[in-house]
């Protein structure tokens, strides 16, 4: 059989079986493990896969950067960081229109810097949000599609879960990608803002304008910020700055925020073995995803499907950019239906070495995967923001979550386009912090 016809085949053997049910990572590995034995017709050569694959995936000193800075975020949100920021971002933007929906935009952004998980961020301000936006009779599909939204700015700004993931599997440094997401995370905060503002104005029953708070109250509220900005500043500054690698970062932050979470009395033994549990289980997921990658990658590789596509684009005579939009669609439609991390695993093999063939910079692509991958979170039908956010509230439900977050896809949408047509915005930060 032809290597590159084994290699469709084995691609739609893994999403056959995805779709019947079967673990991610435990197909992409089956696929691979199978895919490698019959393009290769060496049994012992496969059987090496799992000799070597587990024990180098989780070995990996570069992989410790993952459970490191999920421990970070855990202890993070025990210690009631959450709390002192929604409060600030409310007392300073409750009063606009949409106020209580900027709040929790900017305070779901400023969360992503010391948690790195859209869900936890998700999950975290809806509790503390739409209670709130309860009593000033917020719509609250338009509230809980606010919520979901918010959670995905966590994947742009650092430390973020897909830039380490991608920059692991595509070999790009993992601080020039936290960099990269700075800028284009900062517009994507202030784009969603825009369009909440927009919505509100042009129906005002989705959003009343809250409380009007004194100015000492509200410079008073500032103080709950300090704990996470010193813990970014921290982290990601001591990281930008070389005194450590993003490793040694991830270690400090963990550090920092256990000991923050004592300092307030709010972390007991019971709470430790929770956090410590719920990161073991998010350690677990990411990894075993990890390896079924590997194992898939291998068979990709060997197949020469990705080579072969390169080599096929490059002989279709098209602008670079259409190649782009192609793999924006494609995307896209991926995310609809498939975990985000999962897609990035799974296609990072396939359009890596495309990318890098038509000459653009990795960073960038980095970045505009991410991008596109978040909105696979808060789109139908399988956006994983959504479903946390309909469990936040008894009287939630899909449907109204799916008709008030259309605005932000929008935003979303054009955010990416942007960052496509002007690339500088993911590159000079890390040029100029990197010295490139």
């Amino acid at each position: 059989m032809d290597l590159t016809t084994l290699a469709l085949i084995g691609i739609v053997a893994m999403i056959v079986l995805v779709f019947m049910g079967m673990n991610l990572g435990v197909a992409m590995f089956l696929v691979g493990f199978v895919g490698y034995y019959l393009a290769t017709g060496n049994i012992m050569k496969s059987m090496q896969l799992f000799q070597t694959v587990p024990f180098s995936t989780a070995s990996g000193y570069t992989l410790a950067v993952i459970p490191l800075f999920i421990v970070m975020g855990e202890f993070a949100l025990q210690s009631g960081m959450s709390k002192g920021l929604y409060d600030a971002c409310e007392r300073w933007l409750g009063k606009l229109p949409g106020g209580l929906c900027l709040a929790t935009i900017v305070s779901c952004g400023l969360f992503g810097a010391i948690c790195g998980s859209s869900s936890a961020a998700v999950a975290t301000m809806g509790k503390l949000s739409i209670p709130e936006k309860r009593k000033y009779n917020y719509d609250i599909g338009f509230s809980a599609a606010t919520v979901a939204t918010g959670g995905t700015l966590s994947w742009l700004i650092p430390p973020s879960t897909g830039f380490i993931l991608y920059g692991i599997t595509a070999s790009v440094s993992v601080g020039r990608l936290f960099a990269a997401g700075i800028i284009p995370g900062v517009l994507l905060m202030l784009a969603y803002m825009l369009a909440a503002i927009i919505v509100c104005k042009r129906n005002p029953s989705l959003a009343a304008r809250g409380q009007s708070y004194p100015l000492k109250e509200r410079l008073r509220s500032l103080l709950g910020l300090i704990p996470i900005v010193a813990l970014f500043g921290i982290v990601i500054g001591g990281m930008f700055s070389g005194i450590f690698s993003s490793s040694e970062a991830a270690a400090i932050g963990a550090f920092i925020s256990v000991i923050y979470a004592l300092v307030r009395r709010r972390l007991t033994f019971k709470s430790f073995i929770d956090r410590m549990a719920s990161t073991l289980k998010s350690t677990l997921m990411i990894f075993q995803l990890m390896m079924g990658a590997y194992v898939f990658g291998y068979f990709l590789t060997i197949t020469h499907l990705p080579q072969n596509l390169a080599a096929s684009i490059a002989a279709m005579n098209v602008h670079r950019l259409v190649v782009i939009g192609l793999m924006f669609v494609l995307y896209i439609l991926i995310g609809m239906f498939m975990d985000t991390l999962s897609a990035v695993l799974i296609t990072i093999p396939i359009f890596y070495p495309i990318v890098i063939n038509l000459g653009f910079d990795p960073v960038w692509f980095g970045v505009v995967i991410v991008l596109v991958m978040v909105l696979g979170t808060i789109t139908p039908p399988i956006g994983i923001n959504l479903f946390i956010a309909v469990t936040l509230d008894k009287e939630l439900n899909l449907m109204s979550i799916y008709k008030n977050v259309a605005p932000y896809c929008v935003a979303l949408v054009i955010v990416t386009l942007i960052v496509i047509f002007f690339p500088q915005l993911s590159v000079w930060l890390p040029n100029l912090i990197y010295n490139a």
